[in-house]
């Protein structure tokens, strides 16, 4: 497979699959677009190797896949795969290392694990080390990584816990739920509990209070300009607010998928670029 090819086949993958990053990613430069569709490609398949199977260690042997193929990669002998060949040429630009993509599947590894997520403090510590961190890889590579750091981080996070939130019903279906303990035991259940009774005020509350904290996070990020080179890294975060108002709107989290239709997608991510600001 050529390097074309390759970053055709991420192209296709990144639209399927993360929308609202591909959009944003049309703001970039023509010659970065490429480099980001191979950054989320490489994502979105670091997310499906938890979302491919039930048992943690399964899960474990497909990241340690991917770890092995990055560092392939940076030998210049990628692995069989269009996301590994892409991954060469993305590597050998130098504005991004291995050690930065190495710790997004570090952060996966965490969600996979059996061992509870015991604080809210600690789910915000995982959006920024994933979704954060995804941002400051690509402002990386757009050459904004210097002027975005507060926004990043708030934007991140708030982008992050929301993700984290409309996965829901996914994670339902595995018989797990990535929400803080430390909130279900506040309104005197288990998260098990929260499993059997989807329509419960327990988990609306503890739901409202991880949305409410993703809305504040947001609140800091857009009192920020953001740099134009920086756009299209930053810019998905604007559709914060509208996930966290179909979220408040469902009457069962375990079971409604939040999602937003093209257009409106489209005409948010726009707002946000023109104006530069969340």
């Amino acid at each position: 497979m050529t390097p074309a090819e390759a970053f055709a086949a991420c192209e296709v993958s990144v639209r399927r699959a993360d929308p609202d990053r591909y959009f944003a990613s049309l703001f970039a430069p023509a010659d970065k677009r490429p480099l980001l569709h191979a950054l989320y490609a490489f994502n979105h398949e670091l997310v499906r190797a938890g979302e491919a199977a039930r048992e943690p260690l399964v899960t474990g042997i497909r990241l340690e896949w991917w770890r092995e193929a990055l560092y392939c990669a940076l030998k210049g002998r990628p692995r069989s795969h269009p996301v590994a060949v892409a991954l060469t040429v993305f590597l050998s630009q130098g504005s991004v290392g291995v050690s930065d993509l190495d710790d997004l599947i570090a952060a996966r590894e965490v969600e996979s694990s059996p061992k509870p997520i015991e604080t809210l403090t600690a789910l915000e510590s995982h959006a920024n080390a994933t979704s954060g961190r995804l941002m400051r890889i690509a402002a990386q590579l757009l050459g904004a990584a210097n002027e975005v750091g507060d926004v990043i981080f708030e934007a991140g996070i708030a982008y992050g816990l929301a993700g984290i939130l409309r996965s829901l019903p996914f994670r339902a279906t595995h018989g797990k739920l990535f929400l803080p303990i430390d909130l279900f035991a506040q309104e005197s259940v288990t998260a098990s509990e929260a499993l059997l009774h989807s329509h419960s005020a327990a988990l609306k509350c503890v739901v409202d209070r991880v949305a409410a904290r993703a809305s504040d996070h947001f609140g800091q990020a857009r009192k920020i300009a953001i740099p134009k080179n920086a756009l299209p890294a930053i810019v998905p975060a604007a559709l914060v607010p509208r996930y966290l108002s179909l979220l408040a709107k469902s009457a069962d989290p375990l079971r409604e998928r939040t999602e937003i239709s093209q257009l409106p997608r489209q005409l948010i991510l726009l707002r946000a670029a023109m104006r530069r600001r969340l």
